[in-house]
């Protein structure tokens, strides 16, 4: 497909008529060596600009494309986007691809290359060109016009969908869209099989191993696929005999299990396994555990919150849920997640345990419920004192200092989003307080005490992270980093620059305070 170095054409729902037509936006980026000009109306839907990119770049729906500013930071691939010169263009760029079907067209011209040949021998041999050669030509000039004239490019329409779901922005919450859960999930689970064979370039699979990685650019069945990667390059599924179909299931099961709530949700599910992943490959630990730890790790990461219902265990047990009642009230939530996460693993179709021997699936399953019951933040003193105490004189060899020390990394990982960048975690804060507060007002109106970190009328932002920093994450990344001095460039040094904003804007917000005080009459 040959696209315009100056103009790609704004999709055919994007067009209105002449007296309603708005300004262009004029976008600049590199995509395949060259530099293009995309331009559209601010009124495109985002799936109209992201079929326009997909045209540039030559992939089909199924594929993963990522849009990067100059500084290496991507951005939304929407009408939002902020126009640019041709100096400062973005970088456009298929971060998944699959090999084997991005030859079509080449083959095609190919074949119109080869019949050319062929034609032009049989002239000088026999004189006249054959009637079976003039209909192969148009057969092969038939099949390239219908090639570039579907939808997505050369892709024969086998990934056309014009069902009013798949034409509308994915996913369907974000714009309103009364699917139901079960229809939700059928289309996550059907894109991420879709792009479940995808080969993810080496940059995103380095970013993958890292704190700077920024969740908030991905789509739900790209983070499955992210995770599939995770299982993948930890070799998990050669040294446990887990078939890929099983891992998928497993995967979108878990997918499945996290609730539509403002934080503990499946988004946040998969930044606590990416930071456990990063972990794993930053500090070494890949190489000083046994692969059933390692994979303690990971799962328990992936399924510490299952089911969450966006309370916490404070609020189970005042309110005496069925939770708090089945568990005594010990961890009521922990345990819940644990007991979840088992049931997935119960179903043949999703067990990826189910090659294990006896002793091994007993030892995965304690360390799972071991990892998991220790990210109860009631917890929290009596496992970080415990590691305190160990950390001086840590043995790998020593099994109470590897489980500990798993508690651990499963807890830095479950409150790591202050390890990350500022735009990457202030939105988790925000989402955090959404769900604390909606827990504060349900007390207040069921006469409950009020959690006092909950209680929207007396809680600020910086308040509530100059604390909960100060208190609970400096001394917590502090001591793995003893164990570890790498991660203080990557965790602990970025927790500091948080305190020191968060201060500052405490420090801010009281000052305003008083001088509306000292100036009210």
């Amino acid at each position: 497909m040959s696209l315009s170095r100056h103009l790609i054409f704004i999709p055919g729902a994007c067009h209105a008529p002449p007296r309603l037509q708005m300004a262009t936006k004029i976008i600049h980026f590199l995509v395949n060596g060259k530099v293009e000009r995309a331009e559209f109306r601010a009124d495109c839907t985002t799936e109209d600009v992201k079929d326009l990119f997909r045209a540039a770049a030559e992939a089909s729906p199924h594929h993963i494309l990522k849009l990067y500013k100059a500084n290496g930071s991507v951005v939304n691939i929407s009408p939002m986007l902020e126009p640019n010169s041709q100096d400062s263009y973005y970088r456009l760029e298929v971060v998944a691809s699959d090999l084997q079907s991005i030859g079509v067209k080449s083959d095609v011209d190919n074949m119109e290359s080869r019949l050319c040949h062929l034609e032009t021998k049989v002239q000088q041999d026999a004189g006249n060109t054959p009637e079976i050669i003039d209909n192969l030509k148009s057969q092969v000039e038939s099949f390239k016009r219908k090639l570039e004239s579907v939808k997505h490019l050369s892709w024969m329409g086998l990934f056309r969908d014009e069902s009013p779901q798949q034409l509308s922005k994915f996913p369907a919450k974000a714009k309103g869209l009364q699917l139901n859960i079960e229809e939700e999930h059928r289309e996550v689970r059907k894109k991420f099989l879709n792009m479940s064979s995808l080969r993810v370039i080496e940059e995103v699979r380095q970013q993958l191993k890292t704190p700077m990685f920024d969740n908030w650019q991905w789509e739900e069945p790209e983070m499955l696929v992210l995770l599939q990667v995770m299982f993948t390059d930890l070799d998990f599924l050669t040294v446990f005999h887990i078939e890929v179909d099983v891992l998928q299931n497993f995967l979108f099961e878990v997918y499945c299990h996290y609730n539509n709530i403002p934080f503990h949700n499946f988004q946040h599910c998969f930044c606590v396994t990416q930071m456990m992943y990063g972990l794993i490959w930053l500090t070494d630990i890949w190489s000083k555990l046994d692969p059933m730890d390692l994979l303690i790790l990971l799962t328990s990461a992936l399924c510490h919150d299952l089911d969450h219902p966006g309370y916490s265990n404070v609020y189970q047990i005042n309110a005496q849920t069925d939770l708090a009642l089945r568990y005594n009230d010990i961890s009521p939530l922990e345990n819940h997640h644990c007991a979840v996460a088992f049931g997935i693993l119960a179903k043949e179709e999703s067990n990826i345990l189910k090659h294990v021997t006896t002793e091994q699936y007993k030892h995965i399953r304690a360390g799972m419920i071991r990892c998991i019951l220790a990210t109860d933040m009631a917890r929290h003193n009596e496992i970080l004192n415990k590691f305190k105490s160990v950390q001086p004189v840590f043995d790998f060899r020593n099994k109470d200092h590897t489980e500990v020390l798993m508690k651990i990394m499963v807890k830095v990982s479950d409150i790591s989003n202050e390890a990350r960048p500022m735009a990457v975690a202030e939105p988790w804060l925000d989402c955090l307080l959404q769900e604390f507060f909606n827990q504060g007002d349900a007390e207040k109106l069921k006469g409950l005490p009020v959690t006092p970190f909950m209680d929207r009328d007396k809680v600020s932002k910086p308040s509530s992270q100059t604390s909960f920093i100060r208190f609970v994450l400096l001394p917590l990344f502090t001591e793995i980093t003893k164990l570890f001095p790498c991660l203080e460039q990557h965790i602990l040094e970025p927790v500091r620059r948080a305190l020191e904003y968060y201060s500052d804007l405490e420090r801010a917000t009281q000052q305003e305070a008083a001088a509306a005080v000292a100036n009210k009459p």
